[in-house]
């Protein structure tokens, strides 16, 4: 197993010693506010340049954009319920906006370029006010330039805790992310690169654990963690397997679900979506354990150490406390009155389509190309946020979307203002709890998903491989 696996000719691994890098596990910048008299909870982001040692182990600090300068951007915590409002302020030499990941927010503060709101200018200024509806593990990254904002380093995490949480030593949150670096520990360039566009997105070099190349995280025997896993990446997906443990998955997408073991043993990310996980740690003090991306076929590799202290065990047997999390405020979709839309996917490298529509007459795949286009959702491609809708829903009525991939590639598919449930996989039904707001479709699949159209206003519906969406895969629904 390689600690930085090259995954085409035209990576550059990072030089030597990075191989042997052994980070320490550092804490995030934090912004949790105290509520003010009127019992809002008030931030302050600065997208702007900075320099951090994203590698480490004498090599050069890496220049990126981080949220108040620092990657992944600092972490904003608040109760289920309460209202935080966010005074963004553009550092960047480009224009920006802020989208709040999974949250059922309104619409106007979805962070949707020229669909929501116009783009903040650089030097310019736009605050974000909302309630928070469910708890949950969510984030947010910007939404204009999202492949170049996103692979340059802004993220960040948005906690919202529950009223009354499960039992736990310790919680962590691991932002998940990759970098396309080069040998002076630098960002490569070629962001709109077409044959990644046209693939599997801009897949990097070097991956990180909150923003940082880890080598071991220090655990203690006999604790309980609380992990929240985010994957904050460009196009890479995860497949994380715990070795020596036994993780259970207590929510997705922020959402509770019923406690389980993550099928194969594997909790598979795709770019946007997050899991929630208990794990009791169970090995000996001096123990280390693997914990191993397996997603990619012969690019298995280690993604970090569980490394156990010397210290004696916190305890002799796992915590006897329940690990099910209180229920959200999600309404259940009605399925026996709902209405039906087909979404089609279709588009990318090694597929059969011949033609598609763009800006209304029909054109070639090289004419699409030659536009930055590369997929087509129901026969269309389409660039920008603003244009016509798929369809059209009224407030409160129940909807059952089929998404068809009918390309080569994964596709993480993100519902904006609502969260799902996946009711069937390829026509059969799935047995599952979970409300979602992002649906990982493999090469040829289908998937049906059921919502409840109770949030007004125009919704972004996209691939979450951001070289994707900007090629072409996406599109807008109206509710109201």
């Amino acid at each position: 197993m390689h600690r930085l696996p090259p995954l085409s000719r035209r990576d550059v691994l990072i030089a030597g010693g990075a191989l042997g890098a052994a980070a320490a596990f550092l804490p995030r910048p934090s912004l949790a506010a105290t509520p003010a008299a009127d019992g809002v909870r008030r931030f302050a982001l600065k997208p702007m340049p900075a320099t951090v040692p994203l590698v480490g182990n004498g090599h050069p600090d890496t220049s990126v954009w981080g949220y108040n300068g620092s990657v992944p951007g600092p972490e904003i915590r608040a109760l289920q319920g309460e209202t935080i409002e966010i005074a963004v302020e553009n550092g960047l030499e480009q224009a920006t906006t802020v989208h709040w990941h999974g949250i059922r927010l309104p619409n106007a503060m979805d962070g949707v370029p020229h669909v929501t709101q116009d783009p903040i200018a650089p030097g310019g200024r736009f605050t974000y006010r909302f309630a928070l509806p469910d708890a949950g593990t969510y984030w947010y990254h910007p939404h204009l330039g999202s492949s170049e904002q996103l692979g340059r380093g802004l993220s960040g995490a948005l906690i919202v805790e529950e009223r009354e949480p499960v039992r736990v030593d310790r919680e962590m949150v691991w932002l998940l992310d990759d970098w396309r670096l080069g040998r002076d520990a630098q960002i490569v360039g070629g962001f709109g690169d077409m044959h990644d566009r046209t693939h599997d997105g801009r897949i990097g070099n070097t991956v990180t654990l909150n923003g940082r190349l880890t080598e071991q995280l220090p655990v203690r025997a006999g604790e309980r963690l609380r992990l929240r896993l985010v994957n904050v990446a460009n196009a890479r997906l995860f497949a994380l397997e715990f070795q020596g443990h036994q993780p259970q998955v207590v929510a997705l997408d922020g959402h509770p679900v019923t406690p389980h073991a993550p099928k194969d043993g594997q909790i598979v990310l795709g770019p946007g979506m997050r899991a929630d996980i208990i794990l009791d740690m169970q090995g000996r003090p001096g123990e280390q354990f693997q914990v191993v991306d397996r997603f990619y076929r012969q690019m298995h590799y280690r993604f970090v150490d569980l490394a156990y202290s010397d210290e004696a065990p916190l305890r002799d047997s796992p915590l006897n406390a329940s690990i099910r999390l209180p229920a959200n405020t999600v309404p259940a979709p009605d399925l026996a009155n709902a209405v039906i839309h087909r979404v089609h996917f279709g588009g990318g490298m090694m597929s059969q389509m011949a033609s598609a529509r763009m800006d209304g007459r029909t054109v070639g795949l090289r004419e699409m190309f030659q536009h930055g286009l590369a997929w087509t959702v129901n026969g269309e491609a389409v660039s920008g946020h603003l244009h016509d809708p798929l369809f059209r829903l009224k407030q409160g009525q129940s909807c059952r979307m089929v998404l068809e991939n009918d390309t080569a590639w994964f596709h993480p598919i993100h519902l904006h203002g609502h969260a799902f449930r996946v009711i069937a996989r390829n026509g059969q039904p799935v047995a599952d709890d979970a409300f979602l707001d992002t649906v990982l479709l493999a090469p040829r699949e289908t998937a049906e998903i059921a919502f409840l159209a109770d949030n007004p206003g125009m919704w972004m519906l996209h691939c979450h491989v951001l070289e994707h969406q900007e090629g072409g895969m996406m599109g807008l629904f109206e509710v109201g």
